[in-house]
């Protein structure tokens, strides 16, 4: 029986580890498929407190969970399949075990969003189609590539992928996009990015070798197609958060999103089940209010924990 187990391994969960660690909790942290969460897929952050010249975001989470260690969180790797929440012990099945907890923590965070369209499975995976340009703009030195999106991530991918691609074609399905200003700045005066306004995926086509070739653009104006020619094709397109597992004992809202009780920012309906991080925030998604939201979830669970 643990004291307390959180879910996730992003700035929420490791924050809350910290926090709980120290507070002499013990916590047990499942890592999930993506340790240290989203932010192990972006290059540089620059808006983290502390970090005046920018820090790696895979730096930023080994350092936290580095931190935790020291205070005697623990590690391991689990994927929750099923849990079950409605008596004083909360239990979790995992693939090839079951875990009970006094109180539990889930900062289980999102999962890229997907288009859907024809040929996007086929070669999601290696063969054109992602969703990390940190994790694989290096596969595509010298190449063309498209980014799907037009927010702050999507115009993020598109910089990071001039390091690697001789051009980057970023699509977008309005005349001006929805990035900060500073970032949508970036993008649009640098020379090595070209933006398709009033531009929709309608296909992902592949070459003779199974890899990406070009995406089927569609004009929302006109409704005309055009292929527009790339080897690598990166979605920035929203996320899904990952509550799927805990939908029949915590309220939902009508995105999926974990919605916290009146007064709290992490507090359930479940005595002794708290949120954090982008699982339960659908408005501001940064590392920092993550990282916030882990903080308040750990003091919640000791002060339950205590009374226990």
């Amino acid at each position: 029986m643990e004291n307390l187990i959180i879910l996730g391994s992003g700035c929420a969960g490791l924050t809350a580890a910290i926090y709980a660690a120290r507070a002499n909790l013990s916590p047990l942290v499942l890592e999930g498929v993506q340790p240290g969460g989203q932010l192990t897929t972006t290059s540089e952050v620059e808006n983290f407190p502390g970090f005046p010249e920018g820090v790696d975001g895979y730096d930023l989470t080994s350092r936290m969970r580095q931190q935790a260690e020291r205070f005697g969180a623990r590690f391991e790797f689990a994927e929750v399949k099923e849990a079950r929440l409605d008596e004083d012990v909360k239990t979790l099945v995992c693939e090839g075990k079951t875990l009970e907890c006094r109180a539990l923590i889930i900062a289980t965070g999102a999962s890229p969003r997907l288009l859907g369209v024809p040929g996007e499975k086929a070669l999601w995976g290696g063969n054109g189609v992602s969703s990390c340009a940190t994790c694989d703009g290096a596969f595509y030195r010298g190449k063309e590539v498209v980014v799907i999106g037009g927010g702050d991530s999507a115009a993020e991918e598109a910089l990071f992928l001039t390091h690697f691609a001789s051009k980057v074609t970023l699509i977008h399905r309005r005349g001006e996009l929805r990035a900060s200003p500073i970032m949508a700045k970036r993008v649009v005066e640098h020379p090595k990015v070209a933006v398709a306004w009033f531009s929709t995926v309608n296909e992902m086509l592949a070459g003779e070798d199974g890899k990406a070739r070009a995406v089927v653009l569609r004009d929302v104006r006109d409704d005309s197609l055009r292929e527009l020619p790339c080897s690598g094709i990166f979605l920035a397109i929203g996320h899904v958060p990952n509550t799927k597992p805990f939908a029949a004992y915590l309220d939902l809202d009508g995105e999926g999103y974990f919605v916290p009780q009146p007064g709290s920012n992490v507090r359930t309906k479940v005595p002794g089940v708290f949120v954090a991080g982008d699982c339960a925030d659908p408005h501001y998604r940064q590392a920092i209010t993550a990282a916030g939201m882990g903080c308040q979830a750990a003091i919640e669970a000791e002060r339950y924990t205590s009374t226990l």
